[in-house]
Parts: structure tokens; C-alpha cells; sequence
């Protein structure tokens, strides 16, 4: 059996983290996917519910607003409850195993990381902030590995996460 669904499209409000009630960060939230057809010249879009566990609900919280550009890939997950009214409600929403954040930073706040970076460091300390001025950078577009004979070796100490 596969239950696999890949979504890319807009958040279409901002995400608000939650925890349950042993402490477990989540985040539900809706993406607008368009539809690849056309109805009387206007674009439909779909709006999907999904749900975020743990450390992706707070990036996404963190990280994402309404209107991010997200890539969101999981499984379909459907559920019901009883309503207020007394009658059963039927959920179908997508889990979500990984989320892509497809938008550079720099885009979705109107400012370039970089300036942003450069206008912290100049209030914080004026000194330091000439080693990383752009003058010094210097690009080299050559491959690093390229002299290694063999697989890289990697220990957990070395990934960031």
C-alpha cells in the first residue's frame, strides 16, 4: 500500500505553533496548491490542511508566514470527532514528513540576509565587522573534493541537527 503526497504551494496564513498537552510542539496549517486547469479564465486553487510534529512545527512557525512558499511531502491522514452539535465530523489532512522552505529568506522579508547580518554586527561591535566586509570575500568555483580518494567520513558530532 502507498499513502505518499507531495504539495507545493502557498501558506495561506501564518502558522501557529501549539503543544499537546505532554509537551509536543505542533502546527496545523493550510497550503494553496493551484489547479492546473482554468475555469471560465480563472485559476482555481485547492486549500489543504496539514499538520507538523516537533522540531518542523517550529521551524515552520518560526521560519514561514502567509504566503511562504513551502514544499510539503507525507502521508494522508483522515480522523472524526464528535461536534459540538452531536454530530460526527470527518478530518482529512496531510502529515507531514518533510517541509521545504522553497522562498530565500531574503525574499520574504524584503531584505537580503547579508545587510541584515552586516547592520546587527555594525551596532554590536564596529571592530569586528571589517573581517567580514565583501572585499575580502573571495569566491573560488573550483571542487573541493576533488583531490579525495574515497568516501568522506562523517561523524554524528559533524551534522548540525
Amino acid at each position: 500500500m502507498i499513502n505518499r503526497v507531495v504539495l507545493v504551494g502557498r501558506l495561506t496564513k501564518d502558522p501557529e505553533l501549539r503543544y499537546t498537552p505532554s509537551g509536543v510542539p505542533m502546527t496545523r496549517f493550510t497550503v494553496a496548491v493551484n489547479r492546473t486547469f482554468k475555469q471560465e479564465g480563472q485559476p482555481e486553487a485547492d486549500f489543504i490542511s496539514c499538520i507538523a510534529w516537533r522540531k518542523q512545527a517550529e521551524n515552520l512557525a518560526n521560519f514561514m508566514k502567509k504566503g511562504s512558499l513551502v514544499g510539503v511531502e507525507g502521508r494522508i491522514q483522515t480522523g472524526s470527532f464528535e461536534g459540538q452539535d452531536g454530530k460526527r465530523v470527518y478530518t482529512t489532512d496531510v502529515v507531514a514528513d518533510s517541509i521545504q522552505f522553497l522562498e530565500p529568506r531574503s525574499q520574504q522579508s524584503g531584505q537580503s540576509s547579508t545587510q541584515n547580518y552586516q547592520s546587527t554586527n555594525n551596532q554590536q561591535n564596529p571592530q569586528s565587522n571589517s573581517q567580514f566586509s565583501s572585499q575580502n570575500y573571495t569566491r573560488v568555483n573550483e571542487d573541493p573534493f576533488a583531490s579525495s580518494k574515497g568516501p568522506i567520513e562523517v561523524s554524528e558530532s559533524d551534522l548540525p541537527f
